[in-house]
């Protein structure tokens, strides 16, 4: 029995070491590759220049409109699938009938299981066309922030639900002993025990809709350009290194790596103000 739980202990350290290193490779690399683009271009040009030119005379490298582009549609998709995601997942959790539980669970896990292109093609044929109907183009942040609000959905729920299960029952039932009723000790008392989970969720969630590439390239519109309103068509950071890493030579390829760069440093920074966020909610 010593042996075998030495032999897992070895195992799992191996995984973090592993999981640890290949972390570090992936962001030698990304430093590597694209420092010396910014540090020869300018970073506050690189961040703050309006025009993407790579292939002209001189070329321009301006990142603004793609993160610009990425920051609205991320934050339009948290806004929309946030309260709808923690809302499912305290039904699921609280007040869902034992009998359907199973079938909705099944679901949403089904949801998080549908490949990002299928998401793609499905807004492109259904969401794009109904928002063609308000404004002429329907490939705008406006759909673009539909769709990532319907993919990080089933990331919400099941780790809000996970998180909300997990509170002691005596929480809700010491609630109900000072008098609250239902809704008022599942709100008032068991979610707010749950929110570490709950922030946790929102912070995968995230990262997922910064990071997402296939599916928002149908339907983001692909035009470097600062929007005026949600209804205009943009491109976000990795859009952007999709559609030109496969031509793109020299200086070109070193400014997409910098781009990567860039999305590296703003997903540790914004996971980084989560957890700090999330702590203090805690302490």
């Amino acid at each position: 029995m010593k042996l075998y739980e030495k032999l897992m202990k070895n195992i799992f350290v191996i995984s973090s070491i592993v999981s640890i290193m290949s972390i570090i490779v992936i962001a030698t690399f990304i430093i590597k590759g694209g420092f010396p683009f910014i540090a020869e271009y300018g970073l506050l040009k690189f961040l703050l220049g309006k025009e993407w030119f790579p292939t002209n005379s001189p070329s321009e490298f301006g990142l603004l409109p793609m993160i610009l582009g990425s920051v609205y549609i991320t934050v339009g998709a948290l806004v929309l699938a946030v309260p709808i995601g923690v809302l499912t997942a305290i039904y699921l959790a609280k007040f869902c009938d034992r009998k359907y539980y199973r079938f909705l669970k099944s679901l949403v896990q089904l949801m998080a299981g549908i490949p990002s292109i299928v998401y793609g093609f499905f807004a492109l044929n259904m969401i794009a066309p109904l928002i063609r109907n308000i404004q002429d183009d329907g490939l705008s942040v406006l759909t673009s922030s539909i769709l990532l609000a319907i993919m990080i959905l089933p990331t919400i729920i099941v780790l809000s639900e996970s998180s909300i299960n997990s509170v002691p029952q005596s929480y809700y039932e010491g609630s109900r002993a000072l008098g609250a009723n239902d809704e008022e000790s599942v709100f008032k008392a068991v979610v707010p025990a749950a929110r570490s989970g709950v922030f946790a969720s929102i912070i995968l969630a995230l990262g997922r809709a910064i990071g997402e590439t296939m599916a928002v390239l149908r339907v983001c519109g692909n035009q470097v350009r600062i929007p005026d309103s949600m209804f205009d068509g943009v491109r976000t950071l990795t859009t952007n290194i999709v559609m030109e890493m496969s031509y793109a030579q020299g200086t070109h390829r070193e400014s997409l790596i910098a781009t990567s760069l860039v999305l590296f440093v703003i997903i540790l920074v914004v996971n980084s103000a989560f957890v700090v966020i999330k702590g203090r909610k805690v302490s």
